[in-house]
């Protein structure tokens, strides 16, 4: 073998490495995507049974039913569909109804969303309460 096929084969063998290493991080990263839905997607797509999703919307008013124990069971919306919801497990303190939530999980065969994961959103002007006291204090707090 000469000088310049040595070469030729340590290029190409690296680049066959660095092109496998590439191609299985992207299949791993792929694994691991969760879709985002609102519930009027949700309802319009229908093989989503048993996938796992991401369900952004509204707590509806009225539907939160405490269980004993940890189970809550709920209801997400948008302005128009709705999506029962069934979680076992600690919610944040930003839980509340007709605020936004993202919860993640999957949707059952009877099409109850069984979430493991929920998340409280708060809006804009959020500011940890700690953070507005030091800010009176120091006369940066302008009241609106």
């Amino acid at each position: 073998m000469t000088r310049k096929q040595k070469r030729l084969t340590i290029i190409g063998s690296g680049m066959a490495f660095l092109a496998l290493a590439a191609g299985l991080t992207f299949y791993a990263l792929g694994q691991q995507t969760s879709y985002f839905y609102m519930p009027a997607d949700l309802l319009a797509r229908a093989a989503v049974a048993g996938e796992r999703i991401r369900l952004g919307g509204l707590v509806q008013k009225g539907s939160i039913e405490r269980s004993e124990g940890t189970h809550v069971r709920f209801v997400v919306e948008d302005s128009e569909n709705e999506v029962p919801v069934v979680y076992d497990g600690i919610l944040p303190d930003l839980f509340r109804e007709e605020q936004g939530v993202v919860i993640e999980g999957v949707v059952g065969a009877d099409g109850i969303f069984v979430a493991d994961t929920v998340l409280a959103k708060h809006d804009e002007t959020y500011m940890p309460r700690e953070v507005a006291d030091r800010l009176k204090q120091e006369g940066l707090w302008q009241e609106e």
